[in-house]
């Protein structure tokens, strides 16, 4: 069975800071993105396979196939960093039942009704509201840009009462 070392919300996925310092820290084997979309783009899907690091696998499923395929053991014997690229996708992920014990919050990107909470880091009230309940049903949810810089807990990202929770 695969061992999760790292789930990350993180909308450019695969990029620098994931390849030269996150997936060397957590040592990982094998990628896994989970997005719906580009699932189903196998033009995209091929870019974002092309960017990783030399003899690293990436797959990339659906929210859907994702559970089903943990369940069944489909992602072998590997060390699995996982990369969603918004929260709504996590949720779903969780909801399903895929093993979500921890969850790091990287770049979530800029738009309208979104905050930055902690350094470049936004959210939204329906994204911090879902990462809530997932904290509530014992989750650690943690914002962390690259290794180099300190994190933060969501704990305290609600102590700020930027959101009407």
């Amino acid at each position: 069975m695969a061992d999760i070392v790292l789930i990350r919300a993180d909308f450019r996925l695969i990029h620098g800071q994931v390849i030269t310092k996150w997936a060397k820290q957590t040592i990982a084997n094998k990628i896994l993105i989970v997005d719906d979309m580009l699932a189903k783009d196998s033009f995209m899907s091929s870019i974002y396979t092309m960017s990783a690091p030399p003899g690293m696998e990436v797959v990339i499923d659906t929210a859907e196939d994702a559970v089903s395929k943990w369940n069944s053991g489909g992602y072998g014997n590997c060390r699995l960093f996982v990369l969603i690229k918004d929260v709504p996708t996590i949720y779903a992920l969780f909801k399903g039942g895929f093993p979500v014990k921890e969850l790091q919050i990287g770049g979530l990107g800029a738009a309208p009704g979104r905050k930055v909470v902690f350094g470049p880091i936004t959210l939204d009230l329906p994204d911090a509201m879902k990462l809530k309940e997932m904290q509530d049903s014992g989750v650690r949810v943690y914002l962390h840009q690259v290794p180099d810089d300190p994190s933060m807990e969501f704990t305290k990202i609600l102590e700020k009462k930027l959101f009407d929770i």
